[in-house]
């Protein structure tokens, strides 16, 4: 396993304060190590995008993040606290360090500047002495890296299809070379075929760039063809994690067993698709025990008492009391 670049350690995040707080991260670790892609992957509302914001400190009001560290290690230099930034530091930080392609390419870019503004926009910010036409002449290269015609800088977000907003989004998050990209589903609004266009070449750029990659998706089968590493979270905790060959083999939690089923089979014979049963739980009104056990088809006994801990298994860690026994 080669060295870490982020190591997200019992991170906790409310929205609100006092006793009507929802928690909606609680105690999540994980570790990006460098140059892979680590898959999360959960139903809605399970934390996944709050997790990344709340790593990179972009959390909406009223959310907090109420405990936990998030240690970066740079190529150069010792690791640092991203919690402990100052506004200044957290400045340079972003999109230099770690960037973020967000969900809606449309609702991300702003309508009334062109492409290329926004591109060069992130240029002028953290390197003011870099002159306007280095600024252009970068802006154009991140285009033709992720497959748009240089001659598209002048046009509006309107102007480009959904799928070229997405690949502007991917340019923009790399134009700084950042160590760690996170992408909150990025491909939700796209067609299949546009999808795994934009997929391959977010690969072929990882390859090539050697950035990590923090892909959130709902779609558990995108996960297992372009992650080294897949984590399931529902309720706002990992259940599991593990390799995503290993995850597709063999899935010991039900939940991630449940995901696996909801989807159909990338090979083999036709399956017929299972889904699961009921609705994710109010976090509000978590249930007792493990949050999963009201919807799992395998509960007994201490699901319904005792929160299961996240225990390493082999080349995994899963959190589930049917494991333990």
């Amino acid at each position: 396993m080669s060295e870490p670049v982020l190591e997200i350690r019992n991170l906790n995040v409310d929205y609100g304060l006092g006793d009507q707080a929802v928690h909606a991260i609680r105690d999540v670790s994980l570790t990006l190590h460098r140059g892979e892609v680590l898959g999360l992957a959960g139903e809605s509302g399970s934390g996944k995008s709050t997790l990344a914001y709340g790593t990179t400190r972009l959390l909406p009001p009223p959310g907090v993040i109420t405990g936990g560290e998030v240690i970066y290690h740079p190529e150069k230099g010792d690791p640092y606290d991203v919690l402990g930034l100052t506004d200044r530091q957290l400045q340079a930080f972003r999109w230099a360090e770690t960037a973020i392609v967000f969900q809606g390419a449309m609702n991300s870019l702003n309508p009334v500047h062109k492409i290329s503004t926004q591109l060069t926009d992130v240029l002028r910010a953290h390197d003011p002495r870099m002159s306007e036409n280095s600024r252009n002449a970068r802006a154009r290269e991140m285009l033709k890296l992720v497959g748009i015609a240089p001659d598209r800088m002048d046009a509006y977000p309107h102007q480009l299809s959904g799928g070229m907003r997405q690949r502007v989004m991917i340019g923009m998050a790399l134009i700084l070379q950042p160590q760690v990209v996170i992408m909150d589903e990025p491909t939700t609004a796209l067609d299949v075929v546009m999808q795994r266009q934009i997929l391959g070449q977010l690969v072929e750029l990882r390859e090539r760039l050697g950035f990590s990659v923090i892909f959130i998706t709902h779609d558990l089968s995108l996960l297992v063809e372009f992650s080294n590493r897949i984590a399931i979270m529902y309720g706002g905790r990992i259940v599991e994690e593990a390799p995503a060959a290993a995850i597709y083999r063999d899935a010991l939690h039900p939940y991630s067993s449940g995901l696996l089923g909801s989807f159909p089979a990338l090979r083999g014979p036709r399956r017929e698709l299972t889904g699961i049963p009921g609705s994710p739980p109010d976090l509000k009104g978590m249930p007792s025990g493990c949050s999963f056990h009201p919807r799992c088809p395998k509960a007994f006994e201490p699901c319904s008492s005792k929160i299961p801990v996240l225990t390493p298994h082999g080349d995994r860690s899963v959190a589930c009391w049917l494991v333990e026994s």
